[in-house]
């Protein structure tokens, strides 16, 4: 009989690692840890074969390399990775339409209403794993149930390589005994807030009542009363929504106190965080401007004049919060983000600065640079910028603004 609801998460095991063992076969079977290219010393993914050494993704690799002294280290290539992925959401088309990509290694299949064009759930969640494989040449775990939350706990039940299925009618039961925090979306201080109030397995939801959860996360706040009870009403999404905001950091070397290079690195992120702004035609008027020393965040919010997508005016606003908030802090991490940008064609002020010539000048740079490379014309001080490589967004998609390494 028909599920009223059938949803499956498709969930890549290791990916980053499991790539770099299909793409190098003398690396199979062996432990190897992803870097932010081979100068990296934070873990980005592991395969399993080094996890069963207990390594973990944040942790340095001297501290991995105590534990696996064989340990192969491996320079991240998200350009790869985001090709793969972008094979694999495509190739899923043939299982349902109703896809919504989750992330660069996780989507969600609403299989609901193409149950009986397959033999079972069964035989299209194995289907799903087959077509992963012939798309990429890595496994995935796989999990289905009635909702999201429930299918995205199954894909993690057995994995590597799993297939678990939760029937709707079993779920509520299955999910009693689950610590809260286990369920996605549920993090230290949800759970923290469900402990103070007698709640720390999913079964123990009814002990309050859902206006409790509401009345603290809003809206959210119902989502997870349902979650815990396997009825997550979440529907699938197939489009990316417009972003809340655009931005980019990079890790500097350790207690950076020099000027120089702390402007340096806020260029870089200017720059880029202005081209993704440019490719989807979009601007902002405020910016979150960071400098992560070991203790907080030296720098905050700020607002442009004007609504603008030009890295030299964002690159003079980060040389003013070095100027007005940094006090020779040792800083180890920077951060460039737009916050609520908008579409260029929105209703703008009356008096709106002219920026033709900017303009102009910036849609030659973008010419230029999506013909030849990333900066193959840019402010010459980017010339310096950091060997490091650029990481793939934790939140990319094979379309839209998320598309973007």
């Amino acid at each position: 009989m028909p599920w009223s609801r059938a949803i499956i998460l498709v969930d890549m095991n290791a990916f980053f690692a499991s790539v770099e063992q299909h793409d190098c076969p003398e690396f199979r079977g062996r432990p190897i840890a992803v870097t932010n290219g081979l100068q990296g010393t934070c873990i980005i993914t592991s395969s399993y074969e080094a996890r069963a050494y207990g390594i973990k993704t944040g942790m340095r690799m001297r501290e991995a390399k105590t534990l696996c002294p064989d340990l192969i280290q491996c320079g991240s290539r998200p350009q790869r990775y985001a090709e793969v992925s972008t094979n694999i959401m495509s190739a899923l088309q043939s299982i349902t339409p109703d896809i919504e990509v989750f992330s660069v290694d996780e989507a969600f299949l609403d299989i609901t209403h193409c149950q009986k064009l397959y033999d079972s759930i069964e035989a299209v969640a194995q289907l799903t794993k087959e077509v992963v494989f012939e798309a990429s040449g890595v496994l995935c775990s796989v999990g289905v149930s009635g909702d999201k939350t429930t299918a995205k706990y199954a894909a993690k039940l057995n994995k590597p390589d799993g297939l678990t299925i939760i029937h709707p009618k079993d779920a509520e039961k299955r999910l009693s005994d689950v610590n809260v925090t286990e369920l996605c979306g549920i993090g230290k201080g949800v759970g923290q807030f469900l402990n103070s109030h007698g709640v720390y397995c999913c079964g123990e939801i009814k002990k309050i009542h859902q206006n409790v959860l509401a009345k603290r996360f809003g809206q959210i706040g119902r989502r997870i009363w349902l979650m815990c009870q396997a009825l997550d009403p979440d529907k699938i999404i197939t489009n990316a929504k417009p972003p809340k905001s655009i931005g980019h950091g990079k890790v500097l070397p350790p207690n950076t106190i020099d000027k120089d290079v702390l402007q340096l690195y806020l260029l870089h992120m200017s720059e880029k965080v202005a081209a993704r702004l440019r490719k989807h035609d979009m601007q902002a008027n405020q910016y979150f401007i960071g400098l992560r020393s070991n203790d907080k965040w030296i720098g905050g919010k700020f607002k442009t004049a004007y609504a603008t997508n030009d890295g030299a005016t964002l690159n003079h606003l980060c040389r003013k919060v070095i100027e007005d908030h940094w006090h020779n802090d040792k800083i180890f991490q920077v951060q460039v983000t737009a916050l609520n940008p908008k579409g260029i064609g929105y209703q703008c002020d009356l008096f709106q600065h002219s920026t033709e010539n900017q303009d102009k000048r910036n849609k030659v740079i973008d010419s230029i640079n999506e013909q030849y490379g990333e900066f193959t014309l840019a402010p010459a001080r980017l010339l310096d910028r950091s060997s490091m490589p650029n990481v793939i967004a934790p939140s990319w998609k094979p379309s839209g603004h998320r598309k973007t390494i």
